[in-house]
């Protein structure tokens, strides 16, 4: 038998490559001869720069930017093996991750460091650019971004703006005339699961600031001023971010990348499945285990279990879920070629009890249900 196994990462327990080396053993405690290929992916959050670059041996470069509280952090970039395309996970340099408990700051939150992990990255000799969006603290619109690739965000005064989505509404021109010139030189592919608008109830600020600290009053001052953001940058470029899909991304700079940037917008799966050759496994292989820390019915909304069990069923090969926890809208993956989800847990326990049992459960698991699938 010939069993791929793709998972991604089960947030705060163990990283996609982690996970799939798990369920390999479950699946060799079952079946010893088992053919097992382990493909460890991700939707373009965090973990993406690590699975492409280890896909592809590449490697892994640092550099000191701005953090999203103004505080110098260390930051990396991926360097695919092909030398030429470099990887940035938005959460790199402007992450949920990077600000310290108790302390988020929707509104005064920066992407700076992410522009500058860019300009790093030109400096370096780079012009095609995977950008993965996902687990930022952000809520900037892209501002900080463009600010430190050369855009001058200016008042009424003609007087720089401050950082974060709480000085969006000060910014009363967008003057491109000194942003980096290698950027309309360069490409950027940008991976993201987001399909959400810049604005609205839809929007960056009502669906993702809380998850970012954002009060709801927060969450009004936020949404009005990246809609006065998105009206001054269809002043500038012509291009109306409000309603556009993908813009909401990343606290907003979805939208930016699209109105800046010679930059094309693509699901997140799709694209770490494309670099680690996923199709060409899938030959004559008889089943797809995949997984994530969580699956509900927004696994539906493009995230890593849906994309594999998608690519899986143009080649007519099913597909089984893991999750350490199965919500409710499950079904709606059954349309996808996935044939059953499964939680790992096997036994009251608390959360922190099975996130740091993840590896053992996920063996014990696997090694039962592929045993019944191939009885």
């Amino acid at each position: 038998m010939k069993i791929i196994i793709a998972p991604d990462s089960f947030k705060g327990s163990l990283s996609a490559v982690e996970i799939a080396n798990a369920i390999n053993k479950g699946v060799k405690n079952a079946f010893a001869d088992a053919e097992t290929h382990l493909l460890p992916v991700a939707d373009g959050g965090e973990g993406t720069m690590e699975t492409l670059v280890s896909a592809t041996n590449g490697e892994i470069r640092e550099a000191n930017v701005i953090g999203p509280l103004g505080v110098e952090v260390k930051a990396a970039y991926g360097i695919l093996g092909n030398g030429e395309t470099c990887v940035i996970e938005i959460a790199s340099a402007s992450g949920l991750a990077l600000v310290p408990e108790g302390k988020l700051a929707p509104l005064e939150a920066t992407t700076y460091g992410s522009g500058q992990l860019i300009k790093q990255a030109l400096n370096d000799g780079f012009s095609s650019f995977i950008i993965a969006l996902g687990g930022s603290a952000t809520n900037d619109g892209g501002a900080g971004m463009l600010q430190a690739l050369g855009v001058k965000l200016l008042d009424k005064s003609g007087t720089e703006v401050g950082y974060g989505g709480g000085k969006l509404a000060d910014i009363e021109k967008i003057d491109t005339s000194f942003i980096d010139r290698r950027i309309k030189d360069s490409k950027f592919l940008i991976a993201s699961d987001v399909q959400n608008p810049l604005v609205g109830l839809n929007g960056a600020s009502h669906v993702f600031g809380p998850q970012k600290g954002a009060t709801p009053d927060d969450v009004k001052i936020l949404d009005e001023n990246m809609t006065h953001w998105a009206n001054q940058i269809a002043d500038v470029t012509g291009i109306s971010l409000h309603d556009l899909p993908g813009a909401g991304a990343a606290g907003g700079i979805g939208g930016a990348f699209q109105a800046f940037f010679p930059a094309k917008l693509e699901r997140g799966i799709d694209v770490v499945l494309e670099y680690v050759n996923f199709h060409r496994y899938l030959k004559n292989a008889d089943l797809v285990i995949t997984g994530e820390g969580q699956v509900d019915y927004q696994t539906a909304s493009g995230k890593t279990p849906l994309g594999v069990a998608q690519a899986a069923m143009k080649e007519n090969v099913p597909t089984i879920i893991l999750a350490g926890a199965v919500g409710e809208g499950v079904e709606v993956l059954y349309d996808y070629g996935v044939v059953s989800v499964h939680s790992i847990i096997d036994k009251p326990m608390t959360l922190h009890e099975s996130m740091c049992q993840t590896a053992h459960l996920l063996k014990k698991s696997v090694e039962q249900i592929v045993r019944t699938y191939f009885f």
